[in-house]
């Protein structure tokens, strides 16, 4: 089955393959910090009872989750060049963190749900206002329950970030691309990548199941 395949074009293509990875990393981890920080903020604004500010936020968040991520991907870096000069690398990272801020909010609200209302009274009773109940009292025990969810969406970022390839950065997937096409090899460069997706994403799915069992023990 395997007598065309050669697969001596993996070591030669492993510097190309790892300027890749590392790129699809970076995205990863910055899209989701970023991603959680403002998620954060719209779910709190979500929360606040404010007309104008929670109003806003929803908007905002049906608006991201209505829409393709892809789609996405190629209207900001067509518009950006209007206003920005950025790389494609760049015009992902923005369109990255702002897409996930929509779906880490919707994480981040039911997990300021979850959390006892009475607490958020208790915090009330001793002076503290909305956003000092929220920052001391609420978000660390509701980052603690989420933290199995926001894996599993960190992963499914990650297998996202091969999305790039449609405007020409220079991910994972298009090193793996671009090896194939340079040293004739491209179905083995595909089998290669696809079993680093593999490993990345079986990693952290074990990583959500570990915590989902240590969130058990706690409670």
């Amino acid at each position: 089955m395997f007598s065309n395949f050669d697969f001596s074009v993996i070591p030669l293509s492993l510097p190309y393959i790892w300027q890749g990875l590392i790129y699809s990393l970076e995205l990863t981890a910055t899209a989701m910090i970023g991603g959680i920080i403002i998620g954060t903020l719209l779910a709190l604004a979500r929360l606040s009872g404010g007309k104008w500010m929670g109003g806003a936020a929803k908007v905002y968040v049906d608006l991201m989750r209505s829409v393709p991520l892809l789609l996405m991907i190629l209207w900001f870096f067509l518009l950006a060049p209007f206003f920005l000069k950025i790389t494609p690398e760049t015009s992902a990272l923005i369109t990255f963190t702002l897409f996930q801020a929509a779906f880490y909010s919707e994480i981040m609200r039911a997990g300021i749900q979850s959390i006892p209302s009475g607490q958020i009274y208790a915090g009330y009773a001793i002076g503290m206002s909305y956003w000092q109940t929220m920052g001391h009292v609420v978000l660390p025990q509701a980052f603690r329950n989420m933290i199995p969810v926001l894996l599993t969406q960190t992963f499914i970022l990650f297998q996202d970030t091969s999305l790039v390839y449609a405007i020409g950065a220079t991910d994972l997937l298009k090193a793996a691309d671009n090896t194939g096409k340079l040293y004739g090899r491209t179905v083995e460069m595909y089998i290669f990548v696809s079993l680093i997706y593999f490993a990345i994403c079986l990693s952290l799915s074990m990583l959500v199941k570990y915590f989902n069992k240590r969130i058990a023990i706690i409670r």
